[in-house]
């Protein structure tokens, strides 16, 4: 009896997801891909707009959330705020990403239930690279999903990255223009000069981001509050203009060090600003990711 199989592929509105679906589309035209798309109504429109480019070149993509699971179309519901009152009111964090557990990996594990009721064994396609041998993929003992890694089998490194969507006719999302990675507009990865890059670009979402700090009217946190920024770091304080030109120098200071010590991409020289925050990790001399969870930004 033939072994069922269904290959899914998940995309985060980042650069390496995206690039590991044209490269499958590429290396294995056989295939019978899944693409998706874990929409938690809290994306950057940027986000959604490369989602849409992605579409036209890999064909019809799955928004992954309450309404596509239960048949209606759409972007993702704004439940955050009935998310954060079951939590009480704790905002997630470094030590408890909840987020990304409640809005990422359950919607992503009721979708793929349907198949394996069906008897499908899953192979779950992750865009880790050759030079990410410390990171891996999305792991169950539970169910048959298996996760396949290309660009480690083929030896594909962070340099290849851009080539492959450039050939196929993309560029880097817009928001790398302001922003080190995808993710929902108020992850608490972001930097601070990020934080003030939202306020800039998304008043209305540095403001939505501003109002979930604050719980509800019900707000039951015990002790001390928390914030997205970390303890006593309300997100408020980067309305100062004194705050704000502080954290810009010194984000100013970091890019001036690390170019400096750096080889300047050829390909990237005439894209202004999109060198600087794609590059945001080794700037801050900080791991690729910032920890941040690969689900969500990759």
């Amino acid at each position: 009896m033939t072994e069922k199989v269904k290959h899914v592929l998940g995309l985060s509105g980042g650069k390496d997801s995206s690039a590991l679906a044209l490269f499958v589309k590429e290396t294995y035209p056989e295939l019978d891909v899944e693409y998706f798309f874990t929409d938690t109504g809290y994306e950057l429109p940027e986000t959604n707009e490369f989602i849409d480019q992605l579409e036209e070149k890999l064909g019809y993509i799955h928004r992954l959330n309450a309404r596509s699971l239960n048949n209606i179309e759409g972007r993702g519901e704004k439940d955050f705020a009935h998310l954060l009152k079951e939590h009480g009111n704790y905002l997630p964090s470094q030590r408890d990403r909840w987020c990304t557990v409640q809005m990422k990996l359950k919607p992503f594990e009721q979708w793929l239930d349907s198949f394996i009721k069906d008897g499908y064994k899953i192979k779950n396609y992750v865009g880790i690279r050759a030079d990410e041998p410390e990171r891996s993929g999305y792991m169950t003992i539970e169910k048959p999903i298996e996760s396949v890694f290309p660009f480690r089998e083929h030896g594909i490194v962070r340099s290849d990255i851009e080539n492959i969507l450039q050939r196929n006719g993309l560029e880097l999302p817009e928001y790398y223009k302001w922003r080190s990675r995808s993710g929902c507009t108020f992850c608490f990865y972001q930097r601070k000069i990020e934080w003030v890059k939202l306020m800039e670009k998304h008043p209305d979402l540095f403001e939505e981001a501003k109002a979930f700090e604050k719980g509800d009217a019900n707000n039951t946190t015990v002790g001390e509050r928390f914030y997205w920024m970390g303890q006593g770091q309300p997100l408020e304080t980067l309305e100062e203009p004194a705050v704000q030109i502080r954290i810009i120098e010194n984000h100013e200071k970091k890019v001036e060090r690390f170019n400096k010590k750096k080889r300047r991409n050829a390909l990237l020289d005439d894209k202004e600003g999109y060198c600087e925050f794609s590059e945001l990790d080794d700037i801050y001399d900080e791991a690729e990711g910032g920890g941040a969870c690969v689900t969500c930004y990759k």
